[in-house]
């Protein structure tokens, strides 16, 4: 056995019963002591080895609990556009990427703005003007619509023939000609299904590691992928053989289930999740549950709202309640965890409607069940979750104001107001469990617990608090993003705290955020982050 005493340090512990500590004493992969540092010394006993922190911060590991993790390796390697705040910016960043690679076969780019582009309207002919030799594929910023050129058009084979798919739409010009934009299913059938076909293995092995460097550069030693799906899990499967078995991150998945409009098709998405979480099951890489996309984005008016936008649209449910309800209770039957995508109040209210029939059909069990994103929820919304035992999952930086604009236009009214309103779940007594949906949005942790504290923007400090009532304190924030996450997978008995018995998982920052003030999680770096006793990253 290596016994470690981890000492000179103040430590937030994320645990009721003892939130701040001095010093740790780690058994191999667990932590025997949380406490003061004689206690520790006696604990660890003469033979220990001793790692001085000369006083810095210890955390907890954080668990980004709502993340997608192929596709973040994808998107570090691709042209970054979310600061990118003007369509001759777009244009030039496209423009020069080509001319960095003019070999490639394609170009991608990831994370454009709707309010970046003139009318917030793209269409093929703004890439055209810049790059039309070949595919350009364009994810927006919330991975919900893609904007491609004409030559992309041509790769996928659309034409103004080529009709609409189930819970998605081909954008279409007063002609009725394809436009240059993917909208939700359209965006997963046409585009990210081509691409993956094009992906070799090689490349999603290569976009695995650069994922996990950079959640472990940042002090995540926990995630939890929201859209594993066969080359996904493969390609994690070969990261944990490449090493032995192991891993140097936690990972948890909820298999993608697609509307396909056919109910036995739909209960075998179902029976196949629940194959793979028998199989699939160790301490580095399981199969917890099923993911449900029921609506889109707000910013794309393609989320589902119980009264209109701003301009008079709506959007229909991906899902139809009479096709999620057997799916849910399928799921619910079988032990898997329901994770449902939910971001307009009427989703959410059909997310709560399936998961009672679910209740109902199968009678008390153990449960828990989630819900994604809430970005506006009816009130009322949170008190039904908590009694249902539904874990709210949402994402702090996804209200940061550099990006909030679009978002509240789209609403239009006081809807707005009540955005991503955290404190509502916390008062009602639902979990709340804070993630990055990376790579919608940045993965690092601190910039999004910076989010979570003050309501101001981690992306451009130009702008101003928004919604500061719904801000949350920076230990309460640091507890969802930590505690929190890792009970949202059902893991709290085993991480996500440090307290005796439980993983060492743990991160160490160079400055005190505590003692220095919010503002210097913009700042602040990790200098060691610690996964099952051992250093993944830093010293």
């Amino acid at each position: 056995m290596t016994r470690t005493l981890v000492t000179n340090a103040r430590v937030f512990t994320a645990d009721p019963a003892n939130e701040w500590a001095e010093a740790l004493v780690v058994d191999d992969s667990t932590l025997a002591y949380v406490g003061d540092a004689q206690g520790a010394r006696a604990a660890a006993g003469a033979d220990a080895a001793t790692l001085d922190l000369d006083g810095r911060l210890v955390l907890p590991g954080f668990t980004d609990a709502h993340t997608h993790l192929v596709m973040m390796g994808e998107a570090l390697g691709r042209v970054g556009l979310t600061d990118a705040r003007s369509l001759d910016e777009i244009q030039a960043r496209l423009r020069a990427a080509r001319e960095a690679a003019p070999d490639a076969p394609r170009l991608l780019g990831r994370g454009w703005l709707f309010d970046s582009v003139p009318g917030g309207t793209p269409v093929a002919g703004m890439i055209d003007a810049v790059v039309a030799d070949v595919p350009v594929y364009l994810d927006a910023n919330d991975y919900h619509s893609v904007w491609v050129n004409s030559a992309a058009l041509a790769e996928l084979c659309i034409t103004r023939d080529t009709p609409d798919p189930i819970g998605g739409a081909i954008g279409r010009d007063a002609d009725g000609e394809p436009n240059g934009m993917l909208f939700e299913t359209a965006a997963q059938q046409f585009v990210w299904s081509h691409l993956a076909s094009v992906t070799s293995d090689a490349d999603r092995d290569a976009a695995v590691e650069r994922t996990i460097a950079a959640y472990l550069a940042t002090g995540v030693t926990g995630v939890v992928d929201m859209a594993f799906d066969e080359l996904g899990l493969a390609a994690f499967q070969r990261a944990a053989e490449r090493r032995g078995g192991s891993l140097p991150i936690r990972v948890v998945g909820h298999w993608f289930v697609a509307n396909t409009g056919d109910d036995a098709a739909n209960l075998e998405q179902v029976r196949r999740a629940s194959e793979l979480a028998t199989e699939v099951d160790s301490p580095w890489l399981r199969v917890a549950g099923i993911k449900l996309v029921l609506d889109g984005v707000i910013d794309a008016c393609t989320a589902a709202m119980r009264h209109p936008y701003a301009d008079g649209s709506n959007a229909d449910p991906i899902w139809p309640l009479d096709r999620l309800k057997p799916v849910v209770a399928a799921a619910d039957a079988a032990g898997l965890q329901v994770a449902m995508h939910a971001i307009g109040d009427l989703a959410s209210d059909h997310a709560l409607d399936a998961l009672e029939h679910a209740h109902e059909v199968n009678g008390e069990r153990a449960r828990r069940h989630r819900i994604e994103h809430l970005e506006y929820a009816a009130p009322g919304t949170a008190e039904r979750m908590a009694r249902l035992g539904v874990t709210a999952s949402m994402q702090p930086v996804h209200a940061d104001p550099a990006v909030w604009a679009n978002w509240a236009a789209m609403l239009g009214d006081e809807r707005a107001d009540r955005g991503f309103a955290w404190p509502e779940y916390v008062e009602a007594g639902a979990l709340l469990a804070f993630s990055t949906d990376a790579p919608t949005a940045p993965h690092e942790a601190l910039p999004n617990m910076y989010v979570a504290a003050t309501r101001r923007s981690a992306l451009d400090p130009s702008y101003g608090t928004n919604q500061p009532e719904f801000a949350l304190p920076l230990a309460e924030s640091i507890v969802h993003a930590t505690r929190d996450a890792a009970a949202s997978c059902g893991e709290e008995h085993l991480r996500g705290s440090l307290a005796a018995g439980l993983a060492a998982d743990f991160v160490v920052l160079d400055t005190d955020v505590f003692t220095a003030g919010e503002e210097s999680l913009l700042s602040a770096k990790v200098v060691r982050t610690v996964v099952a006793g051992a250093s993944v990253y830093g010293l």
